[in-house]
């Protein structure tokens, strides 16, 4: 079973977004940047949704750049789910190496939709 892991500071983001990938998935939660990045590296997961603006050392944009800094994560897909929409924030996101960017409010279902997108490109390669 794939993998995901959910790292938001919204217990209520992390339960919309776990009720939307149904039983697809094995998913692990963290609340904060720190043990989001501890969760993905002892689990190694195919897929991080990971929001930009928690509490702690570690804002998404850490962590994000940890993941992908990281040879053992590599292949991780990371998702950006966040609050902060303004260009820059996106064009920093992607050029860390997010697979994909989501602004809050966004459509759990277009969210889980990418999510299969990404998984099922991964497996292609």
């Amino acid at each position: 079973m794939r993998k995901i892991v959910l790292v938001d500071d919204h217990a209520d983001i992390r339960r919309l977004i776990r009720i939307t990938l149904g039983k697809a998935f094995e998913v692990f939660e963290a609340e904060d940047g720190a043990s989001g990045l501890d969760l993905v590296r002892r689990q190694r997961p195919d897929l991080v949704v990971l929001d930009v603006m928690m509490p702690g050392d570690l804002d998404g944009i850490k962590v994000l750049d940890a993941i992908k800094a990281d040879p053992a994560l590599l292949h991780t897909r990371v998702i950006m789910v966040t609050a902060r929409g303004q260009q820059q924030d996106y064009q920093l996101g992607m050029s860390l190496g997010a697979d994909a960017y989501f602004i809050k409010p966004f459509s759990p279902l277009e969210l889980v939709t990418r999510i299969h997108e990404l998984l099922a490109g991964a497996e292609c390669q």
